[in-house]
């Protein structure tokens, strides 16, 4: 049974003065283009749909908002490290971007980085945009299901020397439904108590 059964889409935003009212609790959903992160939302909101999905990356290019329960959302942010979008529309995203992380109910972000890659620059640099000592910040390792375990278990390790406490990290796998649960568990948290932080003790690896 899905801990969100309500879950529906609210507003695709292309100007911050289409956000929905700055109320509630809502966290961010971001990640490199093709790491997953629609098929991580779906997952997690166990709606099939939810999110569009895509094989060519680059595909969300709004700020696309959720509504999950009463006064709690989630934000799919447009993919990076991807260039397929006009130059033009993709200088409206920093300042979009921007506002975003200037609202009140904004309480963290939930970044998706495919686990076959491991930790980037771009993926640091959001981590660093967020500021990790004032919202939490939730990686999930993504398409764990394409390595063995012990590749999977070296991943995790290599993440949480890298990420050094400064953030909760986790495996998971949408298609595989490695760690939706856990996910899951981190999110209604986040979105039912925003005055919870983050900490080190947080830092797991799926079981």
């Amino acid at each position: 049974m899905s801990r969100f059964p309500d879950a529906r889409f609210l507003v695709s935003a292309a100007a911050p003065a289409q956000f929905p009212p700055d109320d509630g609790a809502e966290v961010a959903f971001a990640g490199r283009s093709n790491a997953g992160k629609s098929s991580a939302i779906n997952a997690i909101a166990h709606r099939h749909a939810l999110a569009r999905t895509s094989k060519a990356p680059g595909r969300t290019r709004l700020l696309n908002f959720f509504e999950l329960m009463p006064q709690a959302r989630i934000v799919d942010l447009p993919g990076y490290g991807y260039a397929s979008a006009p130059e033009s529309e993709r200088r409206t995203w920093a300042p979009l971007i921007d506002a975003l992380r200037a609202r009140r109910s904004l309480y963290g972000l939930f970044l998706i980085v495919d686990a076959r890659r491991g930790i980037s620059d771009a993926d640091r640099e959001l981590i660093a945009w967020t500021n990790p000592q004032q919202r939490s910040v939730h990686v999930l390792l993504s398409k764990v299901d394409k390595l063995t375990r012990n590749e999977a278990a070296r991943v995790l390790q290599a993440a949480k020397m890298q990420l050094a406490g400064e953030v909760s990290v986790q495996l998971f796998s949408a298609h595989a439904a490695t760690g939706v649960a856990e996910a899951q568990g981190k999110l209604a948290q986040w979105l039912s108590n925003k005055k919870t932080p983050v900490t080190s003790s947080e830092v797991t690896g799926a079981d």
